[in-house]
């Protein structure tokens, strides 16, 4: 008869083909070492498609300021109906996982989504902050 493979073998080993990260490598054990910091502030990015530009820079400036920061998802095209249906919903449960949100508004334009988030925000107890007030 013939065995079957075990299915807990020995792992090969794998050449990565990524780029070297920039970070050091850190021996795990050392971890226990590390002090315990507060946990940052997570912060939900809402506005337009059309600033998916200013939401980057939004994005990249509350991150080096120490904040988890959650953003709409991005399509390089066009997307279905069905596709927005689920980046919508998706887009509500990141506002469920953030401290605060941030509603990105060149101009003082609000969209009709964007309201439907800054309602929903609101509802759920989160405070919201415009990036123009115009």
């Amino acid at each position: 008869a013939k065995k079957a493979p075990e299915a807990c073998s020995k792992p090969s080993p794998v050449t990565s083909t990524r780029a070297r990260s920039p970070f050091p490598q850190t021996d795990p054990s050392s971890v226990k070492e590390w002090p315990v910091l507060d946990r940052p502030e997570i912060v939900c990015i809402c506005g337009s498609a059309r600033f998916a530009g200013e939401m980057r820079e939004a994005n990249r400036d509350l991150t080096f300021a120490g904040a988890i920061v959650l953003a709409p998802g991005e399509a390089d095209g066009p997307v279905t109906d069905e596709q927005k249906t689920v980046l919508d919903a998706l887009h509500l449960h990141k506002i469920d996982l953030a401290d605060r949100v941030l509603v990105v508004n060149p101009g003082g334009y609000i969209g009709e989504s964007t309201s439907k988030e800054i309602a929903y925000a609101r509802a759920g107890g989160k405070p919201v902050a415009f990036t123009h007030h115009d």
